[in-house]
Parts: C-alpha cells; structure tokens; sequence
C-alpha cells in the first residue's frame, strides 16, 4: 500500500517527504515522479510506510495541510490501471465535434 501526495511544491525532495511522515512512523520509500522530457518534478509523490496504521495516521493528520506554500491533497494511492497497446487513445466517436481540449 502507498500513499498519494498531490498538489506538491515543485521544490518538494525525497529527504523532506520522509522528514514529514517520519512523524507518523517508519517511511519505507519515497518516490517523486518526474517529467520525461523537461526532468522537472509532477507536483505529486508516492510514500510507502511500514504499516497500514502508519499511513492511516499521516493520511488523516496531512491530508488538506498546508506544506511549502500548498495545501496538500493525501489519500491511499489507487492501483496504477494497466495501460493497453491498443494505441486508440481513448477518445472513440466520430468527427471532431466531440472532442474537448
């Protein structure tokens, strides 16, 4: 299980991630996805703790804190859907009147 941190400060590391949920119990890894083409960080971080009872801790006590300027949004990290190699995109209909950019 891991831990979704959304609307991060770009300016966000892995060592003040652990620092803050340290707090809460033993922070077993911090990942700070960055862009493929820029290397610039995504403004989100997944964090796995030690236990389910430590994640529900630092959940309830971050979610909506406010942290380097932002408040954050902190919730159980969704299982990553499995991408298909269809190519389709997704966007299915016809024409172009039913596309929202």
């Amino acid at each position: 299980m891991s831990i979704y941190i959304g609307n991060l400060s770009y300016e966000a590391t892995q060592e003040n991630l652990t620092q803050v949920f340290a707090e809460y119990g033993a922070v077993k890894r911090v990942q700070l996805p960055t862009d493929r083409e820029t290397g610039r960080l995504r403004g989100f971080a997944f964090v796995e703790m030690g236990t389910e009872a430590e994640e529900s801790a630092a959940i309830e006590a971050l979610d909506g804190a406010e942290w380097m300027g932002r408040d954050l949004r902190v919730n159980k990290a969704k299982p990553r859907e499995e991408r298909g190699s269809s190519g389709g995109g997704g966007w299915g209909g016809q024409g172009g009147s039913s596309r929202r950019y």
